[in-house]
Order: structure tokens, then sequence, then C-alpha cells
């Protein structure tokens, strides 16, 4: 999972989305049937050794589900056709699991911040995707692909809000017991991780078994992040992507997070 910062701006404000994947119970509806995809992709145990299962396919709606329910994600690269990844090992975190350092737990406590899902997802891919110096592997093609996915309620968004400026985020795609983060971003320090551990506790919340964050980095190490084998991981997926998983999607004080955070 990609982690960025925003250049230094206002940032979007708070505004209800055109079209949110939310029920009336307070919870992510649950996705829509997307039906079969016309693409065939390899499965994950056909990956070389850089974890690529397949080069070529789209990403429709059909495509996409099909490939993270059998573990199997899009990473776009600069001159090349869409390449898909199953990478072995696979990094994840248990939904208790982020580990928190003093100075985070500091700003649960006092940042006054608070935090939604599906609220703003446009915002938050544009956020993640933002411009940096070394460019972003979300176009405007993945985008709205994701943005798709999220009217079809398989991808979610978690924003972090301070005040009605949202200052952090993440997104991703839910195959029902295992979420898949995409890519997160912060405005002010500390944004992403609390939405990193916000997430993972909503999933937690909701009967979710793992939130896997595709491959490690320093980053998401340091945050909890470990790698286990690619069977162990498909495994899981297999046994809970059909769970009816759904995200409270509610407004809430990240301030709870400092009295359970590792």
């Amino acid at each position: 999972m990609e982690s960025q910062r925003w250049s230094p701006g206002g940032g979007p404000r708070r505004r209800v989305p055109r079209r949110s994947p939310v029920a009336p119970d307070g919870r992510a509806r649950p996705p829509h049937p997307v039906g079969p995809t016309a693409w065939v992709l390899p499965g994950p145990e056909e990956a070389d050794e850089d974890g690529v299962v397949g080069i070529g396919a789209d990403l429709a709606p059909t495509t996409l589900v099909d490939a993270y329910r059998r573990g199997i994600f899009p990473w776009p690269h600069p001159g090349m056709p869409l390449p898909w990844f199953s990478p072995d090992p696979r990094a994840v975190v248990a939904t208790d699991g982020v580990r928190m350092s003093r100075s985070l737990r500091r700003t649960l406590r006092r940042s006054g911040w608070s935090t939604t899902v599906d609220a703003a997802f446009v915002d938050v891919v544009a956020g993640c995707g933002a411009a940096r110096p070394d460019g972003t592997w979300i176009t405007a093609s993945m985008a709205r692909a994701y943005e798709r996915l999220h009217e079809l309620g398989w991808a979610h968004s978690l924003e972090v809000w301070a005040g009605d400026r949202l200052v952090g985020g993440l997104y991703g795609v839910q195959s029902g017991g295992v979420f898949t983060g995409e890519s997160m971003f912060h405005r002010v320090p500390d944004a992403s991780k609390v939405a990193m551990l916000d997430l993972a506790t909503r999933l937690g919340e909701a009967g979710g078994a793992l939130f896997d964050v595709q491959v490690a980095t320093p980053h998401l190490t340091s945050m909890g992040a470990v790698e286990v084998p690619r069977d162990d991981y498909l495994a899981v997926l297999e046994a809970v992507r059909d769970d009816r998983v759904r995200l409270w999607t509610r407004e809430e004080p990240v301030a709870r997070l400092a009295r359970t955070a590792g």
C-alpha cells in the first residue's frame, strides 16, 4: 500500500458525496454482484519471482473484483501494459495489530480529529494520487476504475477530518473479511497513521479477518505489518472472501483509539 503526502494547501472541505454506498443502518452497503470477468488471469501460483501474474486485461469492475478475490491486484508501471501482481511474501496487518508510538497516542488524545468511512471517496483517491516529484501510479483511468468499484460497494475510503477539513485518509478494496489497502495520504503529521489504525479497528469490529497492505515497506513494518507466505494469505482470503463484513460509516472521534492502541 502506497503512502504519500499532499502539497501544502487548504484541502477539500467536507461534502456529501454524489453517490455513496451507505445503507440505512449506517453500515457500508453490501457489494453489488458484478458477474463473471471476460478475462482469464493466471493464478497467483503462476507469478514470477517479482510477483507478476500477468500483463494486460482491463480495469472493468468484473476484472478487478475477480482479481482481488483471488489475491491479485493491478500496479501500473510507466511504459508498459498493465501488470497484475500477487507478491510472495504478502504484507498484512492483524486487525488488532497496528503498532502505535507514544507520539501517535498523544495525537489521538489531543488532536480532536474524527474519522468517517465512504464520506469522501473521490477526494481520498485524489489525495493519494496528488502529483509528487517521482510521480504516482494512480492514473486518471485507475481513479475512475476504483470510483466505479466504490459506487458498486466493493471499494471503500477512510477519511480523517480536522473539523470540516480532510487531512488524511486511505482507500482500498474489500473482499468479505479481507480489506486490501491501495494507498493512503496525509496533509498533516500522523493523519495517515490514524487512518490505518482506524480502518483496522473498524474492520475488526465488523468481524473482518485481515488488513492486507500488499508489499512491506519500512513505514508499514513500523506500523505493525508482517510478511506471511502467499499461500497462507490466500488460504485466509479464500476462507473469508464471502463473509458478510460491513464497515460502520458513522463519524467517530479518534480519541477512542488511544484506549485500544498497542
